[in-house]
């Protein structure tokens, strides 16, 4: 099945001079949650403005389910729905009139029906007549939520769409995008969050300085590149790693209480028997031990800086 979004050789310079992407080459699967992760300025605002079709690129291409987004604009842009960073909407008008009002814009035959089955999943349904300025900052961003998904979109970008947000909210929302993929809606965010990408995402691509660092699927991102650690917590301290186990790359932790065994955990054999036997035959002995395994969090963090 071909790809829902197809971007090639994409890249932006601004007036400036400032070249935000750089060649990206990207392609997101149809009914898929697409996490793109990336520090501030690598680019993300960008590309999803580019997709979106509220910045030109300066280069390349970008097809959403084959409609070109600059030779078959109209097609391209009723297919997808924004959810911004900013909250911009009418302060005088209703939540239902504004939802409303986007649902028309493109074109769709009033479904009130629809609208309203979209505010109750966002616990909007006893705002519905409140205007927009009287509504809370949370209530604000459901707005926004709901009005990208008014004209009942095939893609969904949500750019940083839990900042700054409460926790019931941002449950809220993750309980509608559960739904709106079963129904076969892709969704592409950006997230600060990255604990809500490791839970969501599907799959998980890292920009940096305007270039994709790698696109891969979570868990075998994780398998990848994660790396595990046993932790040995010792019965009597060491002033240091004895030379026979040197080549296990052993650390002393906590003052020598604890030794620290690291390993890929794309390894067949992570040698952790045969480490606990030379630890044994040193006359080294341990009360209790634990393993833990990279975070995405650390993964990206080491990709990044890696590129830097």
């Amino acid at each position: 099945m071909p790809p829902i979004i197809s971007i090639s050789n994409l890249s932006k310079t601004y007036a400036s001079g400032f070249r935000a992407l750089n060649g990206i080459d990207l392609s997101i699967r149809r009914g898929e949650i697409f996490a793109l992760l990336g520090p501030n300025g690598a680019g993300k605002t960008t590309l999803i403005s580019i997709v979106c079709g509220i910045v030109r690129a300066s280069e390349g291409s970008v097809k959403v389910d084959g409609h070109d987004i600059q030779n078959d604009f109209r097609a391209a842009r009723e297919l997808i729905g924004l959810v911004p960073q900013e909250l911009t909407t009418d302060a005088f008008e209703t939540v239902w009139g504004t939802v409303s009002f986007s649902r028309g814009l493109f074109g769709k035959p009033k479904n009130p029906a629809y609208i309203e089955r979209v505010l109750r999943d966002l616990s909007l349904w006893e705002k519905r007549n409140n205007r927009i300025m009287t509504l809370s900052g949370g209530m604000k961003r459901r707005v926004l939520i709901a009005k990208a998904l008014s004209h009942e979109p095939r893609v969904l970008f949500l750019d940083e769409p839990t900042a700054g947000v409460d926790v019931e909210l941002r449950r809220d929302m993750w309980r509608l995008v559960r739904s709106l993929t079963t129904s076969g809606v892709t969704v592409v965010l950006t997230t600060h969050y990255i604990e809500e990408a490791e839970e969501m995402a599907d799959r998980i691509g890292v920009i940096n300085a305007g270039e994709i660092v790698i696109v891969e699927e979570k868990a075998e991102l994780m398998r990848k590149l994660g790396k595990k650690q046993l932790l040995l917590h010792l019965e009597a301290p060491l002033t240091a790693v004895p030379a026979a186990l040197a080549h296990y790359g052993l650390e002393l932790a906590n003052g020598g209480a604890e030794l620290i065994y690291t390993y890929d955990s794309e390894r067949e054999r992570a040698d952790i028997v045969a480490l606990l036997n030379d630890l044994n035959h040193a006359g080294i002995r341990f009360k209790d031990l634990q393993t833990t395994q990279s975070s995405l969090e650390d993964i990206f963090v080491s990709l990044v800086r890696g590129q830097s």
